[in-house]
């Protein structure tokens, strides 16, 4: 199969032609492991690479799921495991121990239901805390839009890889923004569901005290919604429970969504907004409103709130220091400064001093704060809209930790996401689109966020947007 027409079809697409009989999951495979061979050197977005048992998997009977045959990207940090993979969460203390789990999760048992192919491992930040992937361990990812400019992260391996029509969608994962903002700077869809929408189990309850999500970013809405519907749903143990869907999310793609009452949001009290970031939601609400919805510039007011940044740091760099802990234990050493970057050393032995009393009232904290946000979604409000992050792509290099500045590259990464990171705290589904490009032809992403559990109304606004903007129609430079 011709790169350009496989890269023109979405996941579906491409399952659909398996359907039909006109390619084969091992036409599929080989030409995502040429596209690889071909584009990665440039892009660094694939580090670990499984085309044999691909291979395999291709030629014997795949599991009938809605993309079956469709080649398939996981993230080498978090609920990526699979047993016997190497798993090295962007360290370099894993990788040199050739570090493989003995367990999967059931997310990946769960893509692997849905037909997919996996022929490869993404490229990640060290221990997933930044908002670029840019480790020591693996070198920086680019962007297939501008080979000078960054990826996102953590998740921007996958992005990148997605963006550049390697594969049509690939696993992503998110605890500050790490689905939206990768998202954002490759010009994909990606959204971060609902809290309990989508276990992290079996071996892991919760991360950052329920901060994280895991999930994909794609090209399309519609494989979006599919892949929800393939991978959501409670597993046995998990921490948390919630609601299921009315219906299929895949019939909320093309659904009217109705006049919504959509808040406008596009300034921040303490981090500074580019004017291409304050542009693009200006240009989407004017968008929305022709499409019969009702704007308003409102907004919570808490979304701002500096203490909760104080907090975040208390239950993040205590988690840190937990996983370093372990990690540890799983290696048989004890783990120290030469083993990781300045800022996650430091922000190690920060997690080391919060005592458990601090931890518990950081957690109250976060409990304070999710009430106060998600009140105004109850007084009427259907969605609000923000920019996904609060500047264009950065330049690589231009975050990477620097030993003469202790947590400089942490607390940059933070004020890169200052919309994103609340809806972590608040468990909120909520999705990045690509509506807008700028001047330097970088993407821009736009955030939607809805009420707890409602990522059937993100899902048909987006759909909405989808047939108005037709992204999937720009291509970046580095491409199939």
């Amino acid at each position: 199969m011709k790169p350009s027409e496989y890269a023109s079809h979405d996941a579906l697409g491409l399952a659909s032609l398996v359907e039909a009989g006109e390619v084969s999951p091992e036409e599929l495979v080989e030409t995502a492991i040429g596209l690889i061979e071909d584009l990665n050197p440039r892009l660094n977005a694939v580090i670990h690479k499984h085309y044999e048992r691909a291979r395999q998997e291709a030629a014997a009977a795949l599991p009938s799921g809605p993309f079956r045959g469709v080649p398939f990207l996981l993230k080498d940090l978090a609920c990526g495991n699979r047993a016997g993979d190497p798993h090295h969460w962007g360290t370099t203390f894993l990788r040199d121990a050739d570090y493989r789990p003995k367990t999967t999760s059931y997310l990946v048992e769960k893509f692997a239901a849905a037909g997919v192919v996996v022929v490869g491992r993404t490229n990640v930040p060290e221990l997933g805390a930044w908002a670029t992937t840019e480790s020591r361990a693996y070198g920086p990812c680019r962007s297939p839009w501008n080979l000078d400019h960054a990826s996102g992260g953590s998740s921007g391996g996958a992005a990148a890889a997605v963006s550049a029509g390697i594969v049509p969608f690939a696993h992503a994962s998110d605890g500050g923004g790490s689905i939206r903002n990768p998202a954002s700077q490759c010009g994909l869809v990606g959204l971060k569901p609902s809290r309990a929408r989508i276990s992290l189990g079996p071996d892991i309850g919760e991360m950052w005290g329920g901060m994280t999500f895991e999930f994909i970013v794609s090209r399309s809405v519609r494989d979006t919604a599919v892949m929800l519907d393939a991978v959501h749903g409670p597993m046995p143990g998990d921490p948390y429970g919630i609601a299921p869907p009315d219906r299929p999310y895949a019939d909320e793609v093309g659904a009217d969504p109705g006049s919504l009452r959509i808040g406008l949001l596009s300034h921040h009290a303490d981090v500074e907004i580019h004017p291409d970031c304050v542009n693009a939601v200006a240009s989407t609400g004017r968008l929305l409103e022709s499409l019969g919805h009702r704007i308003e510039t409102s907004h919570p007011k808490e979304v701002a709130n500096a203490d909760l940044n104080l907090q975040t740091i208390a239950v993040i760099s205590s988690a840190q220091a937990r996983g370093v802990e372990d990690f540890g234990l799983l290696l048989g050493r004890e783990l120290g400064a030469d083993d990781m970057d300045s800022d996650n050393w430091a922000l190690t032995e920060m997690g080391k001093q919060v005592t458990g009393t601090q931890y518990l009232a950081a957690l109250q904290a976060h409990q304070d704060y999710r009430r106060a946000v998600t009140t105004w979604w109850t007084d009427g409000f259907d969605l609000l809209v923000t920019p996904t992050i609060a500047a264009p792509p950065p330049r690589i290099g231009e975050m990477v930790p620097d030993p003469a500045k202790p947590l400089d590259a942490f607390l940059r990464s933070g004020a890169l996401l200052p919309f994103t990171l609340p809806f972590n705290v608040t468990g909120q589904p909520a999705v990045s689109l690509p509506l807008h490009w700028n001047d330097a032809g970088l993407p821009i992403g736009v955030q939607f966020i809805a009420a707890m559990g409602r990522e059937d109304l993100l899902l048909r606004i987006a759909g909405q947007l989808e047939r108005e903007v037709e992204w999937s129609k720009r291509r970046p430079p580095i491409w199939a």
